[in-house]
Formats: C-alpha cells, sequence, structure tokens
C-alpha cells in the first residue's frame, strides 16, 4: 500500500529512511533494525576514516540482509584563518577549565585531507557493493556519481533549495533529499547562504517535485505516519527522519541528549554555528548561548569542529549536557523513547489509517 517508485528503486518495504546521523548516533544496531523493519538504514560515515567505514559497512551486513545505505559529506573548501582561531581558544579557555580538560590541540584537517579520505570512502563503498549512498554538503564529482552508478549503487544528494535539488538532478543522480528548516543537525546547504535556504519543508516539496523529475524525499520535522502522509500528498516518494530515531533504544545517542529531545518544546531548537562552523539546529544550552555573540566570527567548518572536540567529548564523559551538542529537529514533542520496531510499527499503522479515511 506504501508501495512505489522509491521503494522500488531502494528495495524496501516502506518509504522510510533513517537520516544518516554522523558521529556515532547511527549505530549499527540502529542502521540494521530500520532495515530489518522495511525501511532504509543509512550509516552516517561523515566523521569515519575508510576503514572505519568498511568496518562498520560489514557490521550492518552481519545484521541484516536487507538493503541499507552509507552517507558521506562532499568536502568543500574552506578558510583557515589563524585570528578565527585565535579568538576561539579564547573564547574556549573559561570552558576548558571548567571542565578541567587542556585546550584541544587535535590539528584541523587541510582540505587536501578531507578528498583524500572521501575518495578513499567513495572506493570502500564501491568495493563492499553498498547498495545506496548518499551525499551531504554538495555534490559529487560526475565521475564518482558516474563509477558509483556504472556499480549498480544508487545515488542521493541532499537538497535545501529548489535550485540545489536541480543542480543534483543535472548531475546524474538518483534521488533527491529535500531538507526543510525545521531539520536538526547540519543544514546540506552548498549553493546558498544559510539565510536564503531555510525554507520550511512544506514549502519546499511541491516546488521541488515541480522542478525535477527524480523522486524526492522529504526530511525536516517528519515523526509520525501523519508527516509521511502529508509528504507523499505534496509530491514526496518518500520520507527522511532523524530526530524520530535518535531518541530509540538502538541509537548511539548520549543518555542525556535522548532525554533533552524528550523534554523540549518545539521553541527550544535553535540554528547555530558554535560548534562546527557550519549552521545545524539543536537545542539551545550554555554553550550556544556563550558563543552566541560570536558567531559570525567563528571559523569554518571543519576548523571549529576541531576546536570544540575536546569540550564535546568531556562533556558527555561527564554527563554534561550544558556543553555537548545536541542535535534535534522542531518536533521534539512527537519524540518517544521506543525500539525501532515500535516506531516503525506506529508509522505504517498510521499511514494505512490515513490512506483508508
Amino acid at each position: 500500500m506504501l508501495n512505489n517508485e522509491l521503494t522500488k528503486l531502494l528495495n524496501i518495504d516502506y518509504p522510510i529512511i533513517q537520516a544518516p546521523m554522523a558521529g556515532g548516533i547511527s549505530t549499527t544496531a540502529l542502521v540494521s533494525s530500520v532495515s530489518n523493519y522495511g525501511g532504509l538504514g543509512m550509516i552516517g560515515a561523515g566523521y569515519l576514516n575508510p576503514s572505519q567505514t568498511r568496518e562498520q559497512i560489514r557490521e550492518v551486513r552481519q545484521s541484516t540482509t536487507n538493503h541499507f545505505g552509507v552517507n558521506l559529506f562532499v568536502p568543500t573548501a574552506f578558510q583557515r584563518s589563524d585570528e578565527k582561531i585565535r579568538l576561539v581558544n579564547d573564547l574556549l579557555g573559561p570552558i576548558h577549565d571548567l571542565l578541567e580538560i587542556e585546550k584541544n590541540e587535535i590539528p584541523s584537517p587541510t582540505y587536501e585531507s578531507l578528498v583524500e579520505s572521501f575518495n578513499a570512502q567513495v572506493a570502500v563503498v564501491i568495493e563492499e557493493k553498498v547498495p545506496t549512498c548518499s551525499f551531504t554538503f554538495g555534490i559529487p564529482s560526475i565521475e564518482i556519481i558516474d563509477i558509483l552508478k556504472k556499480h549498480n549503487i544508487t545515488v542521493i544528494g541532499t537538497a535545501t533549495t529548489v535550485k540545489e535539488a536541480v543542480e543534483i538532478e543535472k548531475a546524474g543522480m538518483d534521488i533527491v533529499v529535500v531538507q526543510g528548516s525545521e531539520a536538526g543537525g547540519h543544514r546540506g546547504t552548498f549553493i546558498h547562504d544559510h539565510q536564503e535556504s531555510l525554507v520550511g519543508l512544506m514549502s519546499l516539496i511541491p516546488q521541488v517535485v515541480d522542478n525535477v523529475m527524480i523522486p524526492v524525499i522529504a526530511a525536516g520535522g517528519i515523526m509520525d505516519g501523519r508527516g509521511l502522509m502529508a509528504s507523499l500528498c505534496l509530491g514526496a516518494k518518500g520520507v527522511q527522519m532523524g530526530t524520530a530515531f535518535l531518541t530509540c533504544v538502538e541509537s548511539g545517542a548520549h543518555p542525556l541528549h535522548k532525554e533533552a529531545i524528550l523534554q523540549s518544546t518545539e521553541d527550544q531548537t535553535i540554528l547555530t554555528r558554535a560548534f562546527s562552523g557550519k549552521w545545524a539546529r539543536g537545542i539551545n544550552n550554555k554553550f550556544i548561548e556563550d558563543l552566541h555573540e560570536h558567531e559570525t566570527s567563528l571559523p569554518d567548518f571543519p576548523v571549529q569542529n576541531s576546536l570544540t572536540q575536546g569540550i564535546r567529548k568531556a562533556a558527555s564523559i561527564q554527563n554534561n549536557s550544558d556543553f555537548m551538542s545536541l542535535w534535534s529537529g522542531q518536533s521534539p514533542r512527537l519524540a518517544k523513547n521506543q525500539t525501532v520496531e515500535m516506531l516503525m510499527k506506529k508509522i505504517v499503522d498510521e499511514a494505512k489509517i490515513i490512506k483508508k479515511n
């Protein structure tokens, strides 16, 4: 009843994709459970190196015989400013003292090293015969798209505007995820400025659908069967859900992160560059507030991400949610502490009831 060209293309029972949440949230248990219960589980490999990517692909394979995918971050050129780094280190000093940790000395990666690692990850995806590969923060080269497709790998892009979706289709990608401004975590914007890309999902879906021929997946604030059916009504062929899966038992999110979402309301999420240097939506906390007035002066991603890494790690170990990145979409009231099986069943049951009515 929920089958369409997307479920056929991705070889799944239901048009539900688990958002690829990098940084340890997309555990093998989460990815394989989503695939086992009829959706498409996605490994968030954005922060993994090539050998870690291979390792998790093999682990997922041992836990599911169904299709799953891998998501990669497209490397983008960035400015490294010593002046901005000095400013941030001054701002972070009191937080290091508070958490009793040394200043983070992890060198930020160079653009060249990111490209090298990215190309090696693409090679791993091909060698391991992963059925689906999605990309965030840009469009990979035509050569990469072509070689993936030659190996029968379905290629998915991420867009936050109609123009970005059109470029993804032009590049020859098979499917586009359209990310509304409600979405938690990092914005997939790569053409426009941050402000111009904050289009709400319900506005974005029909406008993208009218301008591309490839299937559209809706992402941002979708938590249940109502969100799925609303997206399908507007012309999307499926949905990608992050926050709904983040609070599941199988997710690797820190217990305090899950609890923060379960206790939050729709007006407590905010867009910030404080943690990574790239705009992302999360629950407002002390760290975001401390850096708020300096937001535009912060170094670009991934430099800022490297500079705050020690703080996030220490806060996590010390169970201090004031300094953790608590990524969340705008529908936290709809989040539940449940298993993937319960969530998948609930979405499908709700969708079927709505379809009947």
